[in-house]
């Protein structure tokens, strides 16, 4: 019947061109969906962590601090098998279901996972805000190089420059 009324239509069927909005459509919806999941308590695990050093002791922290080094933790999802059942919490059910619309979601989002996580939580924030977190997206990386190869009084100013915009970072919630 379908390929009867394609073949007849007086209307042709075509593809609809896919538009930033259509985008962001299927990510508000889909956070939308994810939402009725039980909400947890505590805020979701920073997955950066800096490691610091205050007056000779080494500090792990979320925070950026003058001089910190960025390590990139994941966080584990606990026992996924125990006596032959599997256990895990809602928070990795709902970091899993997330994956798994990202991956659904690739071909016509063209963004992986972690891209399509960012791209979620970014939605809430001003459209100016968004715009500072892609300018600071390509500056932090470019800039971390640079304090690896910098040396001396150069790497102070490095380190400066690198901790005002990881706070800023941080706080516009990037």
């Amino acid at each position: 019947m379908l390929a009867y009324r394609q073949a007849h239509s007086p209307i042709p069927l075509r593809p609809m061109p896919l538009r930033s909005h259509h985008v962001v459509a299927v990510v508000a919806a889909s956070q939308f969906l994810a939402s009725f999941a039980p909400a947890q308590s505590l805020p979701s695990p920073s997955r950066t962590v800096f490691k610091c050093d205050e007056g000779g002791r080494v500090v792990y922290s979320d925070v950026p601090c003058m001089g910190a080094t960025k390590v990139d933790v994941e966080p584990t999802r606990g026992v996924s098998k125990l006596s032959g059942k599997e256990r895990i919490g809602n928070d990795v059910r709902r970091e899993v279901f997330q994956e798994q619309m990202a991956d659904a979601l690739k071909p016509i989002s063209g963004m992986n996972a972690k891209q399509y996580d960012t791209f979620g939580r970014r939605l809430k924030l001003s459209s100016e805000a968004q715009r500072e977190c892609r300018q600071l997206d390509s500056q932090l990386p470019a800039l971390e190089q640079s304090e690896r190869q910098a040396t001396g009084g150069d790497r102070a100013a490095v380190q400066q420059r690198l901790f005002g915009l990881r706070s800023r970072f941080r706080d516009l919630g990037c």
